[in-house]
């Protein structure tokens, strides 16, 4: 990362020729960017004010609404402005080799969230939620990065850290004043109060992963054996042609994927070869490659026709534990063997509305987010895991010294989640996610 001193300028719109594109600056010298842009005083302070932006030479470059953010109120926290400039590209390079003269250097990604952070606009929460907003791509997705850029999820941690910080006191007194009339139930009262927090914190991470799951989509395997229709199938959910369909047995040799949105929810589903005993060593390749995706898949789709059984669970490998649903396709060419499976007709579309919706519900149950927040990424998952391990060492610690270092410990690991504490080795990765003008 550059110098965080240096003041920064990204287009902050969408690329592109259009009717308005945004510019946005920030540091330390903006006020002065803006007064020799517009060759006058800054703008009143959060008020759209209409002015002419102008080149070293004094030549126009655009008439622009300039919006003045003076620090501590501003995104970043520190002096900003925002140009709304007409979309043109040579007016975008007009202004922008103006700011560069201007001493104004273009902003790496996610430059604008990191200052921030670092001026305590967001904790790291908030800032990836900004993140997760800007990638999401349902309803139930932006829902839950508002949520957590609201400050849900932070304000739990921060509730147990001061909660940890009081213990860890009454801990430090026991250690300190170990002579002292203390009350004989106050080391008992203190386990007692280890143990619920650790419990609470357990259970907010048996979450089955809903969280995560929303965030990053489900991932559903299509998996049957040679010409069952998983190829017809894939393409009818998905609403375009995503694999080549071919009467020829074995036709699908490689995984392929098709993003689509169910009950609210992005899923990946994964098109693969069919399983049988290969003939041929590419063949069985794409067979090993079908079982490995399969066996990290949220569900298995598992399609057959009239004239072939279920799936062998042999042949699904570790994909056989997995939670399945088996779609009797082709079911316009006859009844289903099996009366369990759902009866579809990928060529016709028969049944498809109700395996969607079969489909739907899962995807739903499995990303259900009602009540507390959620845990959204894997690193609040380790931290916090952590911090409840060190808490499970306080409870059942013989020494004070001993507790009252596992309760340090804890406070760390809830600490890292919110930025609070180490928080440097994970900005670069964090940030570097971002688009240039977050």
């Amino acid at each position: 990362m550059s110098g965080e001193a240096d003041t920064i300028f990204a287009l902050a719109s969408g690329a592109g020729r259009a009717a308005v594109s945004v510019v946005r600056i920030s540091g330390t010298e903006s006020g002065n960017v803006i007064r020799g842009l517009c060759r006058g005083a800054v703008p009143p302070a959060r008020r759209a004010s209409l002015r002419t932006l102008r080149d070293e030479a004094g030549a126009v470059l655009d008439r622009a609404l300039v919006l003045w953010f003076p620090a501590p109120r501003s995104y970043s926290g520190e002096d900003s402005a925002e140009l709304h400039l007409h979309g043109g590209a040579a007016v975008l390079a007009g202004v922008a080799d103006r700011l560069a003269a201007l001493g104004v250097r273009p902003a790496e990604p996610g430059e604008f969230t990191r200052r921030a952070f670092l001026h305590g606009r967001m904790d790291l929460l908030q800032a990836e939620a900004v993140a997760d907003l800007v990638a999401a791509e349902t309803a139930l997705q932006r829902q839950q990065a508002l949520r957590q850029l609201e400050g849900g999820l932070g304000g739990l941690y921060r509730a147990w850290s001061e909660a940890l910080l009081r213990l860890l006191a009454q801990q430090e007194a026991l250690i300190d004043f170990p002579d002292e009339a203390l009350p004989a139930d106050v080391e008992t009262g203190l386990r007692e109060e280890i143990l619920a927090l650790h419990l609470a914190m357990t259970a907010h991470l048996d979450d089955g992963r809903r969280g995560e799951r929303l965030r990053e989509g489900l991932v559903f395997a299509v998996m049957g054996p040679p010409n069952a229709g998983k190829s017809t199938l894939v393409n009818a959910l998905a609403g375009r042609d995503v694999a080549i369909v071919s009467a020829l047995p074995g036709t699908t040799r490689d995984v392929l994927e098709a993003r689509v949105v169910l009950g609210g929810v992005p899923v990946t589903l994964l098109d693969t070869a069919g399983l049988r005993a290969a003939g041929d060593p590419i063949e069985a390749e794409g067979v090993r490659r079908a079982l490995a995706r399969a066996a990290t898949a949220d569900l298995v789709i598992e399609v057959h026709d009239p004239q072939t059984p279920a799936t062998a669970q042999s042949m699904l490998g570790e994909a056989a534990g997995k939670r399945r649903v088996v779609v009797a396709n082709k079911a316009d060419l006859g009844t289903a063997a099996d009366g369990s499976a759902l009866p579809v007709s990928a060529t016709t579309g028969f049944g498809l509305e109700r395996l969607s919706r079969v489909l739907s519900g899962i995807a739903a149950e499995m990303t259900a987010t009602a009540g507390p927040p959620t845990l959204t990424r894997a690193r609040h998952r380790a931290a916090l895991g952590a911090a409840a391990a060190a808490l499970a060492r306080a409870a059942d610690a013989k020494l004070p010294e001993l507790r009252g270092e596992d309760l340090r410990t804890a406070m760390l690991a809830l600490g890292r989640i919110t930025g609070q504490v180490g928080a440097d080795e994970i900005l670069d990765s964090l940030f570097a996610q971002f688009c240039i003008g977050k």
